[in-house]
């Protein structure tokens, strides 16, 4: 990876229905005492390569979301448009030349995220980066919301949506995209894991 790597805004997606949580807003729920937000700003502030800023993204209580101390933008499409519409919320509003983006309902993810996506993404020289993981049944699989995103591709993302398009896979399928298995040992077999119910929220807390 080069000695100075280029300098990276992080992007909390906390802007979804909570449609599996009763409608509720999932971010502002508490985690180990904590809103999963917060929780999730505090683990990318301990990355191994923290990054340069911090943004958040949510569509409703949004002054909650500004007391955690951090810029708060809603998504520019109407109609909870999905991670996608977060993403080019985040690369509308990036002043850095990479977007990382991690979801709020993941608390427990990799300390070392940002720096092994920076290192597939430079090593690559892909066009956005993003994890991977055994999941419950053993299969390797995307986790596409932990996504490296280079800015340059915002004019790509604008098309696509403003298209109609949705779909995490069916956008990134166009770019050049290194895959980075993490958990590939079985040490951190929740690092991923995350809590789209109350009960999974609870079952997450208690690891």
């Amino acid at each position: 990876m080069n000695a100075h790597p280029p300098a990276i805004t992080a992007l909390i997606l906390a802007g979804g229905r909570g449609s599996r949580m009763g409608g509720i807003d999932k971010g502002l729920q508490n985690f180990r005492g904590l809103p999963l937000a917060l929780q999730t700003l505090m683990r990318l502030q301990m990355q191994s390569l923290p990054p340069e800023e911090i943004l958040l993204n949510a569509n409703r209580n949004l002054s909650a979301y500004e007391s955690l101390g951090v810029p708060v933008w809603p998504d520019t499409i109407d109609g909870f448009a999905g991670p996608l519409a977060g993403f080019l919320t985040g690369l509308e509003r990036c002043e850095t030349p990479l977007l990382l983006t991690v979801p709020c309902d993941s608390p427990l993810f990799p300390l070392d995220l940002i720096e092994r996506l920076c290192q597939a993404l430079d090593e690559q020289d892909a066009d956005l980066a993003m994890a991977a993981a055994p999941e419950s049944d053993g299969q390797v699989r995307a986790q596409p919301v932990f996504c490296l995103l280079k800015v340059s591709l915002l004019e790509s993302l604008v098309s696509f949506t403003h298209a109609g398009g949705r779909k995490i896979d069916a956008w990134t399928g166009q770019h050049r995209c290194a895959l980075v298995p993490f958990n590939e040992d079985g040490d951190e077999p929740h690092a991923f894991a995350n809590a789209n119910t109350l009960p999974e929220l609870l079952q997450l807390e208690s690891l």
